[in-house]
């Protein structure tokens, strides 16, 4: 530990801070130590990480410049000391500068020896013979006089600043965390129900904010005075130049006094809202209390009204002065009962006129022949009818409908809710009125091609002199109205969408790219740009050029929008390759979030939310859309579109599914293979597995059969893996799980069994002819009849891709046809469909005999999907297919001799390669099917 501290103080005596090389390098000098070798390699790693800390990230970037003097040594002591740097340095090494050791041996030894360990110490090292050649490499005014140099250098004052600048950087820190720790229990505080609690609980508040902000000043003034104290030499010597490190510790403060600043505003804004809400909450207590009095101040004149009454019955002997106070009373109570009986009299009244408006507009607006507007002449008679009667509607609307709302919301609630709703209607057909308005001016305006002006649906034809007309009802228009709204809403947030993804493109993305800011942009950033912004290039392109002009086209026909979207759907898969790349970008702005280089994008853009905000933004909109096109649906039922809305729906909702699956499947940790060659992902999900082991003809369960393991189960195309499922500790993506890869199975030699005994909830799983079992039970019976179908329909295409890529068939003589089949079965129905299929490979071999047609031989595994189109390519325990030898419905062959009749090339070591005509001896057929 002596030695340990030694070498730390001799570092820190000589490492001349502030001290930079030609390019602006930091310098760390390692003086004369004799027992460097003998450190603990822990300690010298957390001295030199310490040291390589201190500079700026900017100045770390360019590299250290390191200086080792050994002119006292010996040249053992400098391979061993360039060996040890090598390998503990934690930051970014320009150049190793060493002064050799002077004496005539060990100068003549390192020169010879370094010339054959140079490419052991993987740096660049320059050994020099004296100061003076140390001079060519470092400017003398940028080292100490030991070294030759001219710097002036108080280690005393470099300490204390060190010291005070890393106290204050913890106070900072601390206090920040005790503002946000207080913010958070403020905004979590739930409001009293009573105002004596509001009262106390603002108390309470107002006392701790008071010493937070004791603390804050505190801190502030700490960062003044240390500031003072590292300006002090320019306030005696105006002509005073600082030092690298000097600068470097005051832009250090400046910045933590900065954040100080922030934090303080941020927490007195916070403070206002929360104190104005306690303030209006303790309002909201004193009006309810006010309001319960005048209620019980109403209910006690009518209980005094009734009292006085059975004492006028008691033959009371005041009764002359009871009964007037009674009548007054009573006279009270009956004046605001009347007053409440005019005002929903007023308002039923409104009601129905606006109902009768609201008729009378819809039906001239249906009424209107469409035939009758394709004409200028009929068009302008359309539109002088339609002005006239908006000309005389403002007489019958009333004058102030959010103020009647208002002001009779608390009498007539049930009614209110209505008349609210025919003022809506009414705003909707004012907004049809306008659009036939502009569509009858184009028309008579200039008459160049058929127009469809916007019309409600009719109800009903009505006649009128043989005149068709068409008529609305009440709620296909509402629903016009609706889905009308609901496009409005995709419109709009699409173009808020495209603005907002150019805005992060132009004010971020490009900026990465400008040389003035190239200074602002940390290491751990550069050439990161891809990783950051991911495709979000690509996505907007796609919207600003395409996707946002063909959702335009829809305006006015929002339930035939289903159409965009299916015909896009595969552009919209771009979705896949962002949301992958989320994990990665979200990481990288974690470690680099708070740089100078953002914070300024940020301030020249005027947001008020970080670029990590806007990187969520593409991940929503994609989500957005299937709720979007819910509603749509929801209000088009019926409608001409109503099918590409619902398989639009579908569509977008399996964009969302194979984003999410892809999401999972990066998870997956310890895959020696190549994920992309096991084909699509088609489900995923967390299930308890058994297995079971076939050894011999006694089945062997496993030592964890009545415990199952937890195993996270990915279906793919041609494989199903098995993983186990790892929750991981962090923020955002980093908190998802983690997969580790645990077994296999190829979906070309696997069968499955439906239904498992003892559980509906359970499937299995095997290969090998059930050598190897995997009982699977899922979380509920509609995810295991989920995963039964998909397993089914991928053996199902396997058994279609075999039967189309089997170009041959053996043969052999007697008329024998020699194929292990996998179908096995005891019934005599499952013997017909073998006999039937016997048949039909039969049939096949007048064109397969040829001796130029070459195939493959089989082995069962691989045939197992092969067995009848009534099986589908799967079991159950109906039909089972590669179940045990002995339920083998079949005969085995015979032994003897036997005549190939077409070429059988060998798939593996332990198969034989047959030529037509030859002439093979069959010993005996095995329990699995093999000759």
């Amino acid at each position: 530990f002596y030695k340990f501290l030694s070498f730390f103080a001799s570092l820190l005596t000589s490492m001349s801070p502030g001290g930079r090389g030609m390019n602006g390098n930091p310098i760390i000098i390692f003086p004369e130590f004799p027992d460097f070798s003998e450190l603990e390699e822990e300690e010298v790693q957390n001295v030199l990480s310490y040291l390589s800390s201190i500079p700026s990230v900017a100045a770390s970037g360019v590299g250290f410049n390191l200086v080792i003097d050994r002119r006292l040594d010996r040249w053992a002591a400098v391979r061993a000391t360039l060996l040890r740097i090598a390998g503990s340095f934690p930051g970014n090494l320009h150049l190793v500068l060493v002064l050799r050791p002077t004496t005539l041996l060990q100068r003549t030894l390192s020169d010879f020896l370094f010339k054959y360990n140079r490419d052991e110490f993987k740096m660049k090292v320059v050994m020099l013979s004296s100061v003076t050649e140390l001079h060519a490499y470092i400017d003398p005014g940028q080292l100490t006089t030991e070294l030759g140099g001219t710097q002036e250098y108080c280690h005393d004052s470099w300490i204390s600043h060190r010291t005070a600048i890393e106290a204050f950087a913890l106070m900072v820190k601390t206090t920040a965390q005790t503002l946000q720790a207080f913010g958070t229990e403020l905004a979590e505080t739930e409001l009293p129900n009573d105002a004596e609690a509001t009262i106390n609980l603002l108390h309470t508040h107002t006392l701790k904010k008071d010493q937070m902000k004791e603390d804050l000043q505190v801190a502030l003034s700490q960062g003044g005075r240390l500031l003072e104290c590292i300006n002090e030499p320019l306030q005696t010597d105006p002509e005073y130049s600082m030092t690298y490190d000097e600068l470097e510790n005051l832009a250090t403060v400046q910045r933590l006094l900065g954040q100080l600043d922030e934090t303080q505003t941020a927490f007195d804004d916070f403070w206002e809202r929360h104190c104005t809400k306690l303030e209006q909450c303790l309002q909201l207590r004193h009006f309810e209390n006010v309001i319960l009095e005048k209620l019980d101040a109403l209910d006690r004149a009518l209980s005094l009204a009734s009292e006085g009454d059975r004492l006028i019955e008691n033959s009371h002997y005041a009764e002359d002065s009871i009964r007037p106070k009674c009548s007054e009373l009573r006279g009270v109570c009956e004046e605001i009962s009347s007053t409440l009986r005019n005002k929903k009299s007023l308002l039923l009244t409104a009601l129905e006129l606006h109902h009768a408006l609201e008729k009378d507009g819809i039906f001239l607006l249906a009424s209107q022949p469409v035939d009758r507007c394709q004409s200028q002449d009929g068009a302008e008679a359309a539109l002088q009818e339609l002005e006239r009667y908006l000309d005389t509607a403002p007489l019958h609307t009333l004058a102030d409908r959010s103020a009647i709302c208002c002001q009779y919301e608390a009498v007539l609630t049930t009614q209110l809710m209505v008349s609210r709703k025919v003022f809506q209607k009414q705003i909707s057909v004012q907004e049809m009125f306008e659009k036939r308005r502009i569509s009858l001016k184009k028309l008579a305006a200039k008459q160049t091609r058929p127009v469809q002006p916007v019309a409600p649906r009719p109800e009903s034809p009505i006649h009128n002199g043989g005149t068709r007309h068409a008529s609305l009802s009440e709620e296909e228009e509402n629903l016009a109205v609706l889905r009308r709204h609901v496009m409005n809403e995709l419109l709009e947030t699409e173009r808020a969408y495209v603005e907002e993804l150019l805005c992060v493109l132009e004010g971020y993305a490009a900026e990465m790219d400008n040389p003035a800011m190239a200074h602002l942009i940390p290491s751990t950033l550069l050439s990161k740009k891809v990783v950051l912004f991911g495709n979000m290039s690509e996505i907007y392109q796609f919207h600003k050029r395409t996707f946002l002009k063909e959702l335009e086209a829809y305006t006015d026909c929002p339930e035939l929008v289903g159409r965009c979207f299916l015909e896009r759907m595969k552009d919209l898969q771009i979705y896949e390759a962002y949301c992958q790349n989320k994990p990665r970008s979200e990481s990288l702005w974690r470690q680099c979030s708070d740089c100078a280089f953002f914070q300024e994008c940020q301030k020249k853009l005027e947001h008020k939310l970080g670029l990590d905000s806007y990187l969520l933004k593409p991940v929503q909109r994609i989500t957005k859309y299937q709720l979007l096109l819910k509603e749509l649906l929801k209000y088009s039922k019926g409608c001409d579109g109503c099918d590409d809305l619902q398989e639009a729906l579908s569509s977008i909702l399996g964009i969302l599914k194979a984003v999410n699956d892809s999401m999972h499947l990066i998870a997956i940790t310890g895959y020696e293979g190549n994920l992309s060659e096991l084909g699509r992902l088609l489900m995923q999900g967390s299930f308890s597995v058994w297995t079971e082991h076939k050894k011999g003809h006694a089945k062997v369960k496993d030592l964890a059969r009545f415990k199952p393991m937890q195993r996270h189960l990915f279906l793919h195309q041609k494989a199903l893996l098995f993983c186990k499922r790892r929750e991981e500790n962090g923020e955002g993506y980093e908190k998802a799980p983690s997969y580790s890869f645990k077994h296999s199975l190829s979906m070309s030699a696997v069968g499955f069994t439906e239904n498992a005994k003892g559980d509906n909830k359970k499937f299995e799983i095997w290969c090998n002819s059930r050598d190897e079992v995997f009982i699977v039970q899922a979380p509920t019976t509609e995810i295991k009849t989920a995963w039964v179908t998909e397993i089914r329909k991928v053996l199902t295409q396997q058994l279609k891709a075999c039967r189309d890529k089997m170009p041959f068939y053996l043969f052999f003589s007697s008329s024998s046809l020699l194929f292990p089949s996998p179908f096995r079965s005891s019934g005599q129905k499952n013997q017909k469909k073998q006999e039937e299929k016997k048949a039909e490979m039969s049939m096949m071999s007048d064109s397969s005999s040829s001796p130029k047609h070459k195939g493959e031989c089989w082995n069962k595994a691989s045939l197992s999907v092969d067995a009848s189109e009534e099986n589908d390519g799967y079991s159950s325990s109906e039909d089972p297919i590669n179940s045990d030898a002995e339920d083998e419905g079949g005969r085995k062959l015979a032994p003897g001799k036997y005549t190939v009749v077409a070429d059988c090339e060998k798939a593996g070591p332990q198969e034989l390669s047959v030529k037509s005509g030859d002439m093979v001896q069959l010993i005996r057929e095995g329990e699995e099917g093999q000759w």
